[in-house]
């Protein structure tokens, strides 16, 4: 990845240049391998009006939303997490932080492996063989790669299972993990927040 990252004067730009084309892609057994991220943090309620970082405290954490970060289709409606191919010169963790940072304009810490999906291709006729990790967001870009091609919207759960109904394996990538990051109770249950169904 060729790029230059700058956060001086609260100027948040990335200038790097999309990766194109499939020379370099990554294929196994027929399908190509593609790898995402779902970008989240923990925010405060848009009801409140104190728009300082949180802190540590257990009280005000108690009080922060877990948000993910969708972006808009190039190839048609819709909302989905960034993805793309993953490829020869890259690890898959590398090459999801290199697609958050092209398609949504943001990086962090991406974390462990939430599964692979095999899934069919929207546009074409092929299959896929796809891998999600979390990221948690620590900068967002005012600019980015393909910001004159794609929206970004931060959303809650709720929200964002509304939405990426037409994408069911990330759906399923999401719910794996609202479950990671939903605190157990002391019988090592989960804690349920309810979840939406497609139809």
């Amino acid at each position: 990845m060729v790029g230059l990252v700058s956060e001086e004067e609260n100027i948040k730009v990335v200038g790097l240049v999309s990766r194109t084309g499939r020379a370099l892609q990554r294929y196994r057994k027929g399908r190509r391998q593609v790898v995402g991220c779902i970008p989240y943090r923990y925010n405060k309620p848009a009801s409140s009006l104190d728009l300082e970082a949180p802190s540590s405290s257990s009280s005000q954490q108690d009080q922060l939303q877990l948000q993910v970060l969708l972006i808009t289709s190039t190839k048609g409606k819709g909302m989905l997490f960034p993805k793309g191919g993953w490829e020869l010169d890259e690890s898959k963790k590398e090459a999801a932080l290199r697609e958050s940072i092209e398609e949504a304009g943001v990086r962090g810490i991406v974390q462990g492996k939430l599964g692979r999906w095999s899934f069919k291709s929207k546009s074409k006729d092929t299959w896929h063989e796809g891998y999600m990790f979390p990221l948690l967001v620590q900068h967002q870009f005012d600019f980015w790669p393909e910001h004159n091609h794609r929206q970004r919207i931060w959303m809650s759960i709720s929200e964002a299972r509304e939405v990426i109904c037409q994408q069911w394996w990330m759906k399923e990538a999401l719910e794996r993990l609202v479950n990671r990051l939903t605190p157990r109770n002391n019988n090592n249950k989960l804690v349920r927040t309810g979840s939406v169904q497609c139809t």
